[in-house]
């Protein structure tokens, strides 16, 4: 079940650095279209229609997508300068207590976000850009990626208790 969860955590990974993919395939057409207005005038001027919005959906898909997986390889921000110095024992406790408290938040947040997803398809909310998107589409990779956010601290939390010491270390890295 382990690495079925990690191959799962790294797939929204992947989905997240094609997100940024896109984000900067659309942001340099632009700057490229906005180049040539420059080179060629007004008859030339062109833009792509709320390309804005579609690279902060982009963005937000990223992020979200990407905290599952940077959870489980150890590159979220840590205090390790205070860990470190700490027994074991402690560090573990710590560790514990910081794990449930974070399954917690993101539990509430994945519960609030579905929530709004839900929300936004029953009452058909849309952007309000150019071009109107359903707002439900750009929301969804947030909503999955706190899912998987909840699991993967739930799943580190389980291990760590199993373990009896800390699983998440600085010096994780992926093999």
């Amino acid at each position: 079940m382990a690495r079925l969860l990690d191959r799962l955590y790294d797939f929204a990974g992947w989905l997240a650095a094609i997100a940024i993919l896109i984000i900067c395939c659309v942001v340099s057409a632009q700057i490229g279209l906005n180049i040539l207005a420059r080179i060629g005038g007004p008859a030339w001027s062109w833009t792509i229609p709320s390309y804005a919005d579609f690279a902060g959906f982009a963005l937000a898909a990223a992020s979200f997508l990407a905290l599952a997986h940077t959870l489980r390889r150890g590159g979220h921000i840590r205090v390790n300068l205070v860990t470190d110095r700490m027994r074991p024992r402690a560090r573990w406790g710590v560790e514990l207590l910081t794990l449930a408290l974070s399954t917690l938040m993101s539990g509430y947040a994945t519960y609030y976000v579905i929530l709004l997803v839900m929300e936004s398809v029953h009452y058909g909310d849309q952007s309000t850009g150019i071009i109107a998107v359903p707002l439900w589409i750009p929301q969804l990779p947030v909503a999955i990626g706190l899912v998987l956010l909840t699991i993967a601290l739930i799943h580190t939390l389980a291990e760590s208790v199993i373990a009896r010491a800390p699983v998440l270390t600085a010096d994780t890295t992926e093999e």
